[in-house]
Order: structure tokens, then sequence, then C-alpha cells
């Protein structure tokens, strides 16, 4: 049901009537069909199943984008022209730009992994704020620029891989590293890109896709019969996961979105199949990454390689509790949490007891959300190895722990996009049909 930010603002009825062809809506975590009441700026509609937001409405949704789009890309230009973190230690030193955490990589022939972080805090974003810069402009002329509906789209493929707040946080880690070893400079890029993240979040959240679909290419009716309060599947019917419109599926279950072009499924194919293969690949590379160095530093010409616990100890002996224990979370429990939730969640869909499909549910969330945040390892390693080059008196070297754990992270969001919590809500099948099924 539909609900507002604020508590004082009352919650909206379920409206409109439930044969009304108009701004239907399919949950895309339980399928159930829903209509969307009138909402003002600041309201938001929830599904009434399942508690998964639908439609979030905002004052002046085009301005605002814009604003914050450009104000983001002026200060990612901000932090690409200018130094980012330098070091002093007697009397030998460094400094770096942005690029030089990705460009020190390939130097030391990690370009897989170079590539990952270039990708995740630069290129993506600065892709995303120049394709919202593009609809947003084409909105305010009342007359969509070309290639509108086909960067609309891209929107919510990239949104996932958007890395810049995590690269704060691993920043934040690697000075505290090596704060009590040598003298650090932040330079006017560090606080550049720290502006740059919380635009770029900003800006994410100031999107609503249903308003954009609307204004770009209006919303056809619903097909004809479609029943809310029911779900989408039994009716033959799929909700497009980009645009949000409505569709008619054929006879396989198959079809396309008749606004975006998006392709549709009753349930996404092999799901499960996939989500399985995803976990079992990333649980074998999570054993190199824990077991290799993922950094070597060499100090006074002594090298200490440094895995992942070594170093969440280290920062426990220096005193840095807090780090160590984002540390131990980030790199340690939630990929290792993530691959048991959705391995259990892949074996629980052969039990779809009612009264745990909430839970399950919620378990998925939170794996979709914490996910990204074990890339901070991996930010480390880029920061300091691009920082710390001062021959031997003091130089860090990426392990070969580094591409595994990058891969852990990557094959972890992919089975967790591969997932199709709608299939948490199905009816068990009966056991004569799951035998034939077998």
């Amino acid at each position: 049901m539909p609900r507002t930010p604020s508590p004082a603002t009352p919650r909206l009825p379920l409206a409109p009537p439930p044969r009304t062809r108009r701004r239907l809506r399919v949950c895309h975590e339980c399928d159930w069909l829903v209509a969307l009441p009138p909402l003002r700026p600041g309201e938001r509609a929830d599904c009434p199943r399942c508690g998964h937001t639908l439609v979030t409405r905002h004052a002046q949704p085009a301005q605002r984008s814009l604003a914050l789009a450009m104000a983001a890309l002026v200060a990612l230009a901000l932090a690409l022209g200018f130094p980012f973190i330098s070091f002093e230690i007697s009397g030998v030193g460094n400094r770096i730009e942005l690029y030089d955490t990705a460009a020190s990589l390939v130097h030391f022939h990690q370009p897989l992994v170079a590539i990952a972080v270039m990708l995740t805090i630069a290129v993506l974003p600065a892709l995303y704020l120049c394709s919202v810069i593009w609809l947003q402009i084409g909105l305010l002329r009342r007359h969509p620029l070309p290639l509108s509906r086909g960067i609309a789209r891209s929107l919510v493929h990239m949104h996932p891989w958007m890395m810049a707040d995590v690269f704060i946080v691993g920043a934040l880690v690697s000075l505290i590293k090596i704060a009590s070893l040598a003298a650090i400079s932040l330079g006017v890029a560090f606080w550049a890109f720290c502006a740059f993240a919380l635009l770029l979040l900003l800006t994410t959240l100031s999107l609503d896709r249903d308003w954009l679909w609307f204004s770009l290419t209006g919303e056809p009716l619903a097909p004809a019969g479609s029943r809310t309060g029911a779900t989408a599947a039994e009716q033959g019917l799929s909700g497009c996961p980009t645009c949000g419109l409505v569709n008619r599926l054929d006879e396989q279950g198959n079809g396309r979105c008749r606004r975006c072009g998006e392709h549709l499924h009753a349930r996404l194919p092999n799901s499960l199949q996939r989500t399985w293969a995803l976990i079992i690949a990333a649980s074998f590379m999570y054993l190199p990454a824990n077991l290799y160095p993922i950094m070597v530093t060499t100090h006074l010409g002594e090298a200490h390689p440094s895995t992942i616990i070594g170093g969440v100890v280290q920062l426990w002996q220096m005193g840095s509790y807090p780090v160590a224990l984002v540390i131990f979370i980030a790199s340690v429990l939630v990929p290792v949490g993530k691959l048991l939730a959705l391995g259990w969640l892949c074996f629980a869909l052969r039990h779809r007891a009612g009264r745990f499909r909430m839970t399950r549910t919620r378990l998925y969330r939170l794996t979709e959300l914490i996910g990204r945040w074990s890339m901070v390892d991996v930010f480390v390693v880029a920061i300091l190895v691009a920082l710390i080059r001062a021959g031997a008196l003091m130089s860090i070297t990426p392990g070969p722990a580094a591409l595994a754990f990058a891969a852990v992270v990557v094959l972890t969001m992919l089975a967790a996009i591969s997932f199709d919590p709608r299939l948490l809500w199905q009816a068990p099948r009966p056991p004569e049909k799951e035998a034939s099924h077998a």
C-alpha cells in the first residue's frame, strides 16, 4: 500500500478500482498485480503483499535530477584533474591522481582489476550522469532527444555497478593503515570525490522511473482482463523490470515490452541453475582470495605479504578496532554470508512455506544491498599500490588474491541478480508434479 516518508502524512487508499487498466504495476519481488493510486510529491507506493517499493514521487523531478547530475559531473572533473593523496616518509614521497589507482595495477600486471576499479568509480558513474542529463534536458524541452529510450533502459543496468561511495570507505581505510608510517596529505581531488560520491547517491535517489517513462512515451493501457489482487503469472502477464509497464506474455511465458523493448519472462530463464553455478564459482574463487596474499608490503628491503585476514589482525593490533571491524565485515562476513544466504534461498525453493516467504524476501533484499561493499579491500589495494612507491624504503605491490577477491565480489553480485525472488512466492508443486518435473 502507498506510504509517505513522513509518518505524519496519512496513507492513501488503494485506488483506482480493481478493474481499471490504467496505472497497473507488477511487484518484481512477489509478482503481485496492483493499481497505483494518485501520488503527490514526497509520497511512495509499496506492494501490499511484500512491502517492496513500487514508485516514489519527487517534486520537480526533471529539474532536481538535472541539477544534481551536473553538479556531480563537475565534482568528478575536479577529482580527476587535481592531486588525490600524497605521502612522505624520510624525505621520500609520492603524489597520485585518481586515475593512478587503476594505472598502477596495469603496471603490476593486474589489468582486469584495474578495469574493474576504473569502471566502478569513474567510467560508469560518468556515463550514468551524462545519461540523466541527456534525458532530463529532452523532457524539459518537452521533446525527448534521440536515443532517449535506449539510454533510459541502460540506467537500470548501470546502477548496481557504481561504487563511488565504497571507494571513499576504501580510501579512509588506506589512510588509517599508513598514517602511522608516513605523513599523509589529502588533495583537492579527495574532497571533490567525496562530494561526487554524495551527489551521485542523491542523483540516483532523485530519479522517478515511473514518471520518467510516462514523460518519454506515455503509458499504454494494460492488457484486457487484467485483475489486481492476484499474481501476474497466473494471468499470463509480466511487469517490465525497466519501465514498469504490464504486458501480455506468449504461451511459452516470454515477450517483449511494448514501451521500452525489454525482454520479458514469466520467470527468469534457468534462474536457479545460473544462481547455483555462480555461487559455486564464487566459492572456488574465495579459497585463493583468502589463502594467497592480497598485497605485499616492502619496508626497508624486507617483504611482508599480507592476506585479508592478516590485514584485519594487523589493524586490530594497531588499535584501529573500528577499521578492522569494517574490513572483517566487508571482506569476510559479507562474502561468506552472501554465499550462504543465496545457497539457502535456492535450497529453500523446494519448501515455499507461506509463513517464511516474507523472511526469505527480506534476506534476499539484504544480500542484494550489501554485496557491493566487499569491494572495499580491492579499492584499498588499488590506492596503496599507487601511493606507496618509495623503492626499497617502502612500497606495496598487489598480490594474486586481488584478482580472485574481485572475482568473488562480481560473481556474488551476478548471483544475486540472477536469482528470481518471485520464485519464493510461488505455490509449491504437488508431490506428483514435482516427481514428474524432476
